[in-house]
């Protein structure tokens, strides 16, 4: 069974981004995209979800979105500037149906960092 995690920091006061929604949806090769789950992150800013290996197919393509405007407006903070950025998209491929997609983010109101380890 394939595995899906990420880890959210705040880049603007180096806290973990608790309560951030996340959604990951797959899209086949006839452009139908199915949710495989829309959760939070923890308080800790963690996520983990297990992927049924039924879902994982090496030739579609996967979409992370994390709701990145959301947290921060729910934050209040007093931030110069437009804040244009409202999602985190990355979209990716899932070649193993039994590995372990780490993905962590960086995030600010405007940017981000992210990358995929094991």
């Amino acid at each position: 069974m394939a595995s899906l995690s990420t880890h959210i920091l705040n880049s603007v006061d180096g806290t973990h981004a608790g309560d951030v929604a996340v959604c990951l949806s797959r899209t086949d090769a006839q452009g139908r995209r199915v949710v495989l789950f829309d959760r939070r992150t923890d308080p800790g800013g963690r996520l983990t979800e297990r992927i049924d290996p039924a879902q994982v197919d090496a030739a579609a393509d996967y979409e992370l979105v994390f709701q990145t405007g959301a947290y921060f407006a729910a934050r209040g903070l007093d931030l110069p500037g437009l804040r244009l950025q409202h999602e985190v998209v990355i979209r990716f491929r899932m070649p193993d149906a039994q590995a372990a997609y780490h993905m962590p983010l960086v995030m600010a109101p405007n940017g981000y960092s992210v990358w995929l380890s094991s």
